[in-house]
């Protein structure tokens, strides 16, 4: 059953040849929050109360972000947002949008890989994938959605359209 899951899968995210929009890396980041606090031990920033992270096309909105940065040269390492969803939006270089949403996101910047956990939901040109969790590596396009546990199971939606091109 599985396997199935993975072709459809591939169906959805191969269909469109779509890579995230690649000037977003060289973009500075933008958030604003109604409060942070910061923790120089960990290099890390917690924002808190409608959080609204901006860089270049990608958009979080959250409860809570926290960011945590390298020590060796402040580089952006990490984007976690909690809430009830958080979301997260991308342009691709085709003008296409990938949208995500769950309870927990988490985006390591370096392998430029999404993982939503907890009531996680992907789409893309109307199509979507539903699951308690998703990984997303967005710049090859490789997605593994799968259960907590044994007995979970992944939906997915695909439209016509995305079948057919």
């Amino acid at each position: 059953m599985k396997l199935s899951h993975l072709s459809l899968i591939a169906c959805l995210f191969a269909s469109t040849q779509a890579m995230a929009l690649s000037t977003d890396r060289d973009q500075p980041v933008h958030i604003y929050s109604d409060t942070q606090q910061l923790d120089m031990q960990s290099n890390q920033v917690t924002f808190a109360g409608d959080v609204k992270l901006k860089q270049g096309s990608i958009a979080i909105n959250a409860d809570k972000v926290i960011v945590t940065r390298s020590k060796a040269d402040g580089s952006i390492q990490k984007i976690e947002g909690y809430g009830d969803l958080a979301t997260f939006s991308q342009l691709t270089d085709d003008g296409k949008t990938l949208y995500g949403e769950a309870k927990e996101l988490y985006y390591e910047v370096s392998v430029d890989q999404l993982t939503m956990i907890d009531e996680a939901m992907l789409s893309q040109d109307d199509s979507e994938i539903r699951g308690p969790k998703i990984r997303y590596k967005i710049s090859s396009q490789k997605l593994i959605a799968d259960g907590k546990q044994k007995g979970d199971r992944v939906s997915t939606v695909l439209q016509p359209q995305a079948v057919q091109e």
